[in-house]
């Protein structure tokens, strides 16, 4: 029988040579009475060969050898099934290992805080190109013809807004898991922030991106408070009542609302290069912040005083509710004054104010005649203390 191993060596009369272990070796072995000989065969079987050594059991020549030669054990083999020309590199086995189904594994299991770090480390890795690029080009090419533009944004925006829409779909039907309903948000925050700036600039830099991941955060807050309470982000199964909604009609009007402010934002606000950065910013940084603060606190407070997160169990007053009833609503029209306010869009910073207000005022009524009903005196002398519902001191 013929052997080839990896890590072969040599074996002529009574001397072993051990040579580099990339090499092979082929070993013909012949029963006969106090004789072994090598010879190569045309026919060669390929596995990989384990050695140990135990003295006396192979002996290598039939003539006595010396004392000292007993250190020296003959090899004892055992063969696998694997053949030896397969490949133990750990990192082509891992790329080997690579499906479509174990990245989608990988982000169903991505917690909202870990999309806001991987978020923020897509915005610096972005900034670090963009600068990077910009010192190798010029500023006029930057201004007049982009390579993000050539290569990005109709083809990738269009596929996702078709995908997003099949994921709503199944959404609707009750049917669309973790991952899908990720894609209907970022399909929205894509033609909300980055195609409106990316068509009337004719590339992207700054604030679309920076609020293209606020924004994304900001909507999965709520799913980081189911995660705090209940240890998963699942929505609990509650009372349909508290399903307060406003008819199909004004729902649609009010998407097409925000819609249309934003594409306003970006077609009134001036070009992106010439939007300035710095210390100019200080007080855009602060309100992103602010809202981020009061949609968080606003959904904790409310949670803490409900059963299953949307169903309240009393009228809650700490926290932004000592201030203003309806502060989620609030947070939500704060960052689209943020967004109209970053790109230097005043006109539609009006005009997305006067969307929310309609829109929220009437769905307020709703749910407050609602609070009534099941609390009665209580949330009637706490709508008398906190007058104000969306603006404090204003509204």
């Amino acid at each position: 029988m013929v052997v080839t191993t990896p890590f072969g060596f040599t074996v002529v009369s009574n001397r072993i040579s051990l040579r580099p272990f990339n090499k092979q070796f082929h070993v013909n072995t012949l029963n006969s009475s106090n004789s072994h000989q090598f010879h190569q065969k045309p026919r060669q079987a390929s596995f990989p060969l384990n050695c140990s050594f135990y003295s006396n059991l192979f002996p290598l020549s039939s003539k006595p050898t010396k004392k000292r030669a007993d250190l020296l054990s003959s090899p004892k083999c055992s063969i696998s099934s694997k053949a030896s020309s397969e490949s133990h590199n750990p990192i082509l086995n891992y790329l080997g290992n690579i499906s479509f189904d174990s990245i989608k594994a990988t982000v169903l299991q991505l917690t909202p805080i870990d999309i806001a770090k991987w978020s923020g480390l897509a915005c610096i890795i972005i900034a670090a190109t963009k600068w990077t690029v910009n010192m190798l080009f010029s500023p006029f090419f930057w201004m007049y013809l982009s390579w993000t533009w050539l290569f990005w944004p109709w083809i990738v925006a269009i596929m996702l807004a078709v995908y997003g829409l099949y994921c709503f779909r199944k959404h609707l039907l009750g049917e669309a898991n973790i991952f899908e309903q990720l894609v209907i948000v970022t399909s929205v925050f894509t033609w909300l922030t980055l195609v409106p700036p990316a068509h009337f600039n004719g590339y992207l830099e700054g604030w679309p991106f920076v609020f293209f991941f606020v924004y994304h955060y900001f909507f999965f807050i709520n799913v980081s408070i189911r995660k705090r309470l209940y240890g998963d982000y699942y929505a609990r199964t509650h009372d349909p009542k508290w399903d307060v909604n406003l008819p199909v009609g004004y729902r649609l009007l009010f998407s097409a609302g925000v819609m249309v402010s934003h594409w306003l934002a970006a077609f009134e606000g001036p070009e992106l290069h010439r939007i300035p950065g710095g210390r100019s910013n200080f007080g855009i940084w602060a309100l992103i912040i602010l809202a981020l603060l009061l949609q968080y606190n606003a959904t904790l407070y409310l949670a803490k005083y409900s059963e299953k997160v949307v169903v309240p169990t009393a009228v809650v007053q700490f926290g932004p509710y000592r201030w203003i009833r309806h502060p989620i609503y609030s947070s939500t029209m704060l960052l689209f004054v943020t967004y109209c306010l970053a790109l230097r869009a005043p006109l539609s910073l009006m005009f997305i104010v006067a969307v929310c207000l309609l829109y929220y005022k009437q769905k307020a009524e709703l749910e407050e005649a609602l609070m009534v009903e099941t609390f009665g005196q209580s949330y009637t002398e706490y709508a008398s203390k906190v007058r104000y519902k969306f603006i404090p001191f204003v509204h």
